[in-house]
């Protein structure tokens, strides 16, 4: 094996886990017995993993992908939950790194490739799928937005990315309404780029970022921001907007209402306060 081969650990351990080989990076969310969900520390993380590949030529491709065996079940409910009265203080900072990160890997020089498993729920899970330039899931993987069956709203840019990938009318439904969405209703309606078979996902992503690690990187770089500045513009501009109405909603009754009852595994009873 030549030396080129050979994997370059630059964030070894950790909530993520960030590796480079060959021009492809691969950032992992690691919280596996967790879901992959996402609180202030995983997202600092993450934030500094993004970071470092902006500031890195050497990276030609990102691949995000998530351990264990759920790419990312959004937000950590029970740490939102034990915050109490400090949640919407503690959601202020955690969209606060969530919009840049979106915002970062949009704005990446590099492709980036989003490699999931499982559930991809809720902001995190569901918004980086939106957020990535393409999408590989395996059949098995679902989808769902969440917010709203918890009291929240929509966060990491969804009130925007979903509905130019969807459609409006396919984005208020699912936004409004909450289905949990297969790998083939995924792919049919735009969601994703690519459905394989489970055992072959971590192949099928590999060869995509392989393919995309020898193109041409000024090219793909260009094409990528001119694609991303169609609705790039609109998304930074909703963001701040999103953080503060998530901030606002997680102090109400129905929020701790919401959250609980995920915990609890029951139907939440909510009371508009």
């Amino acid at each position: 094996m030549s030396q080129s081969d050979n994997v370059e650990e630059l964030i070894s351990t950790g909530p993520v886990l960030l590796s480079l080989q060959n021009g492809i990076a691969q950032l992992k969310l690691n919280r596996p017995d967790n879901s992959n969900g996402l609180n202030v520390e995983i997202l600092k993380a993450m934030y500094d993993a993004v970071m470092q590949c902006h500031g890195d030529p050497r990276v030609k491709v990102l691949v995000l992908s998530g351990a264990g065996r759920h790419f990312c079940a959004g937000g950590d409910v029970k740490v939102f939950a034990s915050k109490g009265e400090q949640l919407p203080d503690y959601l202020r900072e955690a969209t606060s790194y969530l919009q840049i990160i979106v915002s970062a890997l949009m704005r990446l020089n590099a492709p980036v490739i989003a490699s999931v498993q499982g559930f991809a729920a809720g902001g995190g899970g569901f918004g980086f799928v939106c957020a990535a330039d393409m999408v590989v899931a395996a059949e098995s993987s679902k989808f769902l937005a969440g917010a709203t069956r918890v009291g929240m709203a929509p966060d990491a840019g969804l009130s925007v990315t979903l509905q130019n990938l969807v459609g409006f009318r396919k984005a208020v439904d699912i936004l409004l309404t909450n289905p949990v969405i297969t790998a083939a209703e995924a792919l049919d309606m735009g969601l994703v780029s690519r459905v394989v078979p489970d055992e072959q996902l971590l192949e099928a992503t590999h060869k995509l970022a392989e393919q995309l690690a020898t193109s041409a990187p000024l090219a793909l770089s260009e094409t990528k921001r001119l694609l991303w500045n169609g609705m790039g513009s609109r998304v930074e501009t909703c963001l701040a907007d999103e953080s503060r109405t998530v901030s606002a909603l997680s102090g109400t009754e129905d929020s701790r209402e919401g959250l609980a009852a995920v915990i609890e595994k029951r139907t939440p009873n909510f009371i508009g306060k």
